[in-house]
């Protein structure tokens, strides 16, 4: 029998490696191309109980190398910290007030998740008072190249593109951070492989809401972020929608950033483990059945390993570990591009199983948060 699972899972790599879109790869990355015109932008930030990173957040902003009409507006979602003064200040120190436009946040209505609500807010304000051809949708907490408007407004115009997204780089500092954050990609990248999502003829679509570049005729098309309202997976949910509609020659590109990165810290497992078990089961469609064959997959595809070699260590069975090790290296194969985005010893690469068998539990959490009416908990609210 567990030969027969170790089969299993020597199939399923072949398959990750071989037919999965390269998704292991990370080589989706943003050209170095120049611009012929400058399109408007108005970038929009959602912001709620940001101090911390909002000044280092707005100061990239402000500091863009973009020779085109930017504008920013940050919408202070009810924010029980001076996010919102340290935003004003962080502007007049540019000696740049009019670029950025501070909007208070109105009380949440039924029927929205907080982020959609604060950018619908901010982008209601930017038709009203702009002439915008693009939006830049960020969080708070993402400190942008210089040059990063610039590159994804090139490759949206060169490629047509309708909506350009980068998974930033995030912060990988401590010991959790650095056992969990780059499986986080590696994982995403396994669930939407970014060649896939980038090739039109495929049905694949994500984004990383961290930093989505979308025009303002392709949101309007799709009926503006109210489509989307409820969605707590926000970001693939708006390129799913784009690329459902999108016109003939149009498309939508989604890559990885080693100059855009995050700075939020996740220096303990509990941060990490709520923001997996947060929506990990609404990527599952709240469902029990989805649910329990993850955990099978898990368990066949990662778990099946180790436990194999162990065995055929204690049991003197060669089979088991000759094959057991053939497929612990070609999950290191898969993890190491990962591991080298993230400048981590290549050693990493050989506690996938531990940490795969980490995000199972958070998966299992994030169904018992659900069915405990807890799920969806984030900055304070409960999306039920």
């Amino acid at each position: 029998m567990l030969f027969f699972l170790l089969s299993l899972s020597f199939i399923i790599w072949v398959y990750l490696i071989l037919a999965r879109g390269d998704f292991w790869l990370c080589n989706q990355n943003l050209e170095e191309l120049s611009l012929d015109i400058y399109p408007s932008v108005t970038v929009i930030i959602p912001a709620r109980n940001e101090a911390e990173n909002i000044s280092n957040s707005l100061n990239s902003l402000l500091n863009q190398n973009y020779q085109g009409n930017l504008n920013i507006i940050l919408v202070d979602d009810q924010s029980e910290d001076n996010t919102g003064e340290i935003a004003q200040k962080t502007a007049t120190n540019n000696n740049k007030e009019d670029q950025l436009t501070i909007i208070k946040g109105q009380p949440l209505p039924l029927g929205w998740s907080g982020k959609l609500w604060a950018m619908s807010q901010g982008i209601t304000w930017a038709k009203q008072h702009f002439n915008t051809n693009y939006f830049l949708f960020t969080d708070a907490d993402i400190k942008h190249s210089t040059n990063n408007i610039s590159k994804l407004l090139a490759k949206a115009e060169k490629d047509n593109l309708d909506l350009v997204s980068l998974m930033v780089k995030l912060r990988c500092e401590s010991f959790w951070e650095k056992l969990l954050i780059p499986a986080f990609i590696f994982f995403f990248q396994k669930l939407y492989p970014f060649p896939l999502v980038n090739n039109s003829t495929k049905k694949v679509a994500a984004a990383a809401g961290g930093c989505i570049l979308i025009r303002e005729s392709a949101l309007t098309r799709i009926g503006g972020i109210e489509a989307l309202k409820e969605a707590l997976i926000d970001d693939c949910t708006l390129a799913k929608l784009v690329k459902e509609t999108l016109p003939p020659n149009r498309s939508i590109w989604l890559g990885l950033s080693d100059t855009t990165i995050s700075l939020r810290s996740y220096d303990t497992l509990t941060p990490i483990w709520n923001m997996v078990a947060r929506t990990a089961f609404t990527q599952l469609n709240y469902s029990g059945f989805l649910l329990i064959g993850t955990i099978l997959a898990m368990t066949i595809t990662y778990f099946t390993v180790p436990i194999a070699v162990l065995t055929g260590l204690m049991t003197a069975q060669l089979s088991l570990i000759i094959m057991g090790v053939i497929i612990l290296l070609m999950m290191a194969l898969t993890y190491y591009p990962t591991i080298k985005l993230y400048q981590l010893p290549f050693f990493y690469c050989f506690l996938l199983p531990i940490i795969a068998l980490l995000y199972s539990f958070m998966t299992i959490d994030s169904a018992l948060r659900y069915w405990q009416g807890k799920g969806g908990q984030w900055k304070g609210r409960v999306y039920q």
